[in-house]
C-alpha cells in the first residue's frame, strides 16, 4: 500500500513538473493604430476581417485588453519589458532616437531566450536604434533588436512614414551599397534633394501635416534621406515582405520552441496597399491595408497549420495604440469611411486619454487548450512578460506586470483592478470599472487629426459600466469616489512624478 501511495505521489510530482516544462510557441502580432472597432468579430464596425476574425472566435475576444499607452514607442517598450513607460523618460514617440529599451533590463525576447527559445523580431521596430547620438546606418547599427533579447531582427527602424527608408537585418542596412551611404537629417539641410514641400508635382500622395520633407516612392516623409538608392523599400511590397521573413524565419527555428515578434506597419500612415488589395474595402487605402493586414495573418496562420506546429502554438493579436483616420496624408481614409466605426462604441482615438487611445483588440489562441471564450476582464500588454514567465516555469518578473496567465491561456481567474494609461506624457487611471482622468492643460481636440485628447481644467469621472463612451461626467456628482481614485493615482505614480508630470506639459 506505501510503495503504491510512493508511485503515485511521483506521478504527481512528474505531471505538474512536466506542466510547468511546457514549451509552446509563440507568435505575437501586433498592429500599427488598429482600432477597437476594426476587427468585425467585436461587431462594431462594417468592415471584415475574416482572418482575425477566424483567430478570435477559436480563442479568447478580450473587451477590456489594453496597449499601455495611446501611441507607438511608449506602447512598444512596455510590451517589451513590462514596465510602465511613464517610468522612462525616454519612452516617447521616436524620430531617429536612440534605443529607450536600457541594455540591462529585462525584456520578454530575454526571459524566452533564457527558457530555451529562438527569438525572432520581423516587422515595425520603432524603439530607437544605437546610443549616444546620430545613427550611422552605413555600419554595424548597435545596440538594437539583438542587443535586448533578439537572436534575429528584420526590421524597419521607426515608422513607414519616416526615413531612413530601408529594412535592417540584424543591425546592417539590406542591400546598401558602401558607394552611396546613408545621410539621414531631421533639421533643415534637405542635401539640395527634392521635397514635399518643393516638388508636389513629384507626389503621388499628397501630405496634410508634418509628413512633407524626403520624398520615396512618390510619398513624402518625417525627414531627408540621402544615398542609400539600392537599399530603399517598395511601400506597395512591405506587406508580403514582412510576411515572407517571418516564414523564412520560422523556417530555420521551426524545429524548436521560438518566440515571433511580428509587428505589422498597418494600418499606420502611409497607407500603401499592394495593388492586389486596392479598392477591396471600399473605404479608401485605411479599408485597404487593414484588409491587407488580415490577410498577411491568414498566411501566418496557414503557415503554422500547414508546418503541422499550430496546435503547439499560441497566438496573440493586438494593437499599439487606437486608431486615426487623418494622421499627416490626404488618403480619401475621412471621406470613404462610410458606416464604419474605428473607434467602435468609445471616445478618442490615437493620442488621447480617453478608452479609444488605449482600449484595443486583444485576442489570445491556443488551438485545442483555449477554449473559445468572449472576456470582460481588464488585461494589458504589460502583463504579457510576469504571464509567459508563469506559464513557462521562469522566475523572472517585471515591477509593474500581473501575472494573468490563467486568464490569457486557461480561461480562468480574474484580471487586474487598477492600471495607469499613457498618452503623450499624461497619464489617466482605470480603477475597476471606473476611469479617472486629471486635469491637463491644452486643446481638448487635436485639429490635425480631429480627436478628442481627454484635456480639461477639472478633473474627468466615468462609469464605464453605465457609459462606456464616457459622456456623462461624474467628478461633481460623486466627489467620495473620485477623490478616492486621486489618492491611488498619486500613490501609484508617487507625487514627485505627478509634478513631474504637470510641469513638463505647461
Amino acid at each position: 500500500m506505501k510503495a503504491k501511495f510512493l508511485l503515485l505521489f511521483f506521478i504527481f510530482l512528474f505531471s505538474c513538473n512536466s506542466e510547468k516544462n511546457i514549451q509552446p510557441n509563440v507568435v505575437l502580432i501586433y498592429l500599427d493604430d488598429l482600432g477597437y472597432g476594426d476587427v468585425s468579430s467585436y461587431e462594431l464596425g462594417t468592415l471584415e476581417t475574416p482572418n482575425m476574425d477566424k483567430i478570435a472566435n477559436g480563442g479568447i475576444r478580450f473587451t477590456n485588453g489594453y496597449a499601455s499607452s495611446a501611441t507607438c514607442s511608449p506602447s512598444r517598450y512596455a510590451l517589451m519589458t513590462g514596465t510602465y513607460p511613464w517610468r522612462n523618460k525616454r519612452a516617447k514617440i521616436i524620430t531617429g532616437g536612440n534605443l529607450i529599451i536600457d541594455e540591462s533590463e529585462m525584456t520578454l525576447p530575454k526571459m524566452f531566450k533564457s527558457m530555451g527559445y529562438e527569438t525572432g523580431v520581423v516587422g515595425k521596430w520603432h524603439l530607437g536604434l544605437g546610443k549616444d547620438g546620430p545613427v550611422d546606418y552605413n555600419s554595424l547599427i548597435s545596440p538594437g533588436p539583438n542587443e535586448v533579447g533578439f537572436d534575429h531582427s528584420y526590421i524597419m527602424a521607426d515608422t513607414q512614414d519616416r526615413v531612413p527608408t530601408v529594412y535592417i537585418e540584424n543591425g546592417n542596412v539590406v542591400n546598401l551599397d558602401p558607394n552611396d551611404p546613408i545621410e539621414i537629417n531631421f533639421g533643415n539641410d534637405d542635401y539640395g534633394l527634392p521635397s514635399g514641400t518643393k516638388n508636389p508635382e513629384l507626389l503621388t500622395m499628397r501630405w496634410h501635416h508634418g509628413h512633407n520633407k524626403a520624398i520615396v516612392n512618390g510619398v513624402p516623409r518625417i525627414g531627408y534621406m540621402k544615398g542609400g538608392e539600392k537599399a530603399k523599400w517598395s511601400d506597395i511590397d512591405m506587406a508580403d515582405e514582412f510576411i515572407n521573413k517571418a516564414k523564412e524565419y520560422l523556417d530555420t527555428v521551426k524545429d524548436k520552441p521560438f518566440f515571433l515578434f511580428y509587428s505589422l506597419q498597418q494600418p499606420h500612415v502611409p497607407r500603401t496597399p499592394h495593388p492586389r488589395f486596392v479598392g477591396t474595402s471600399g473605404m479608401g487605402p485605411r479599408g485597404d491595408v487593414i484588409k491587407e493586414a488580415d490577410w498577411c495573418i491568414g498566411e501566418m496562420y496557414d503557415y503554422l497549420e500547414e508546418n503541422g506546429i499550430l496546435e503547439n502554438t499560441i497566438i496573440i493579436i493586438s494593437s499599439d495604440n487606437g486608431p486615426v483616420l487623418n494622421d499627416g496624408y490626404y488618403d480619401d481614409a475621412v471621406e470613404k469611411l462610410g458606416d464604419h466605426t474605428p473607434s467602435g462604441n468609445l471616445r478618442g482615438g490615437k493620442y488621447s486619454l480617453y478608452e479609444a487611445g488605449t482600449r484595443v483588440p486583444f485576442i489570445t489562441y491556443w488551438k485545442g487548450k483555449i477554449k473559445p471564450q468572449v472576456s470582460d476582464e481588464v488585461v494589458t500588454q504589460i502583463d504579457f512578460l510576469n504571464s509567459f514567465s508563469s506559464l513557462l516555469g521562469s522566475e523572472t518578473k517585471s515591477n509593474d506586470g500581473v501575472d494573468l496567465s490563467g486568464v490569457f491561456f486557461e480561461n480562468s481567474g480574474e484580471g487586474r483592478d487598477e492600471l495607469v494609461l499613457e498618452a503623450t506624457s499624461r497619464t489617466a487611471f482605470r480603477q475597476n470599472n471606473w476611469v479617472m482622468i486629471p486635469p491637463y492643460p491644452g486643446a481638448a481636440i487635436n485639429p490635425r487629426v480631429n480627436i478628442e485628447l481627454g484635456n480639461s481644467k477639472d478633473y474627468l469621472l466615468f462609469n464605464l459600466d453605465e457609459d462606456i463612451s464616457q459622456q456623462n461626467d461624474l467628478s461633481k456628482s460623486n466627489p467620495e469616489k473620485l477623490n478616492e481614485m486621486i489618492s491611488r493615482y498619486e500613490e501609484i505614480l508617487g507625487n514627485n512624478k505627478r509634478k513631474a508630470e504637470k510641469l513638463e506639459l505647461e
